[in-house]
């Protein structure tokens, strides 16, 4: 088992990724601390790993609150023992995110504080019960779109994704020499039902982006969760600062 002996905190795993990274964490021998917005699906991920004989809590709260971020970390250390890895997954997503001249100021205010003050304050509260631990991993749900310009914008999402890479740079720097490493995940349009939901009802914009992606389909969210099991594992010992993309080659795509 890859993760034995390990205590993860992932945020967002009432649904999508989040929920398929708690349920393999936990079958690759993790301790997981379930953190979600929405306290039904978020006991329904730790019941899915109860069932199969995995270890799990539930905790409910909103990452974009420092009083949440706080309390869940307080609650993951005192159920589990100890922290070893933050899964960062939280996000939002909204279809009013559009170009930066029609993007309203609401629109901004609420994607940057979970997409971004999330990560932070998780990481204010995590980061010092890794290095208690030992050291351990930190692992940060950025995007492709950090990484290239977007002709269909979502300006704010956009934005929120370029911080979240840069803050994992400066935390991998920080903390790297006191065991920590922190890296980030760069996915490309995910079969979420933060995605499809919305796609299912534009089916131009769905057409729109599979024609950019080079192997023909959306990504799964196990084709996230394995790179994200490999950077909580002790595999990952020596990556630290890195973005990984997973995205079907749109990032290599010129046309």
């Amino acid at each position: 088992m890859r993760l034995k002996g390990k205590a993860c905190l992932i945020t967002g795993a009432g649904s999508g990724m989040g929920r398929a990274a708690a349920l393999r964490f936990a079958a690759e021998g993790a301790s997981v601390a379930a953190w979600d917005l929405k306290t039904e699906t978020v006991a329904e991920t730790v019941s899915a790993i109860v069932k199969k004989g995995g270890k799990a809590v539930a905790i409910a709260g909103d990452v974009s609150k420092e009083a949440d971020c706080k309390r869940a970390v307080c609650e993951a250390v005192d159920a589990l023992g100890g922290l070893h890895v933050l899964y960062n997954n939280a996000g939002i997503f909204p279809s009013d995110d559009g170009s930066v001249i029609d993007t309203e100021e609401k629109v901004w205010d609420r994607v940057l504080a979970v997409n971004v003050k999330g990560v932070a304050f998780v990481c204010k509260y995590g980061i010092p019960e890794l290095i208690k631990a030992g050291g351990g991993s930190v692992i940060n749900v950025a995007s492709f779109v950090a990484l290239v310009g977007c002709s269909v914008p979502q300006d704010a999402y956009t934005a929120s994704k370029g911080a979240v890479l840069s803050l994992t740079k400066s935390l991998a720097v920080q903390y790297g020499p006191k065991g920590v490493r922190s890296n980030a995940i760069c996915p490309g349009p995910i079969e979420t039902p933060l995605l499809m939901d919305w796609l299912l009802k534009e089916p131009a914009e769905k057409a729109k982006r599979l024609n950019r992606i080079p192997m023909g389909r959306f990504g799964k969210p196990e084709d996230i969760v394995n790179l994200a099991l490999y950077l909580a594992s002790d595999e990952s010992s020596w990556t630290n600062g890195a973005a990984l993309v997973a995205d079907g080659g749109i990032t290599s795509n010129y046309f």
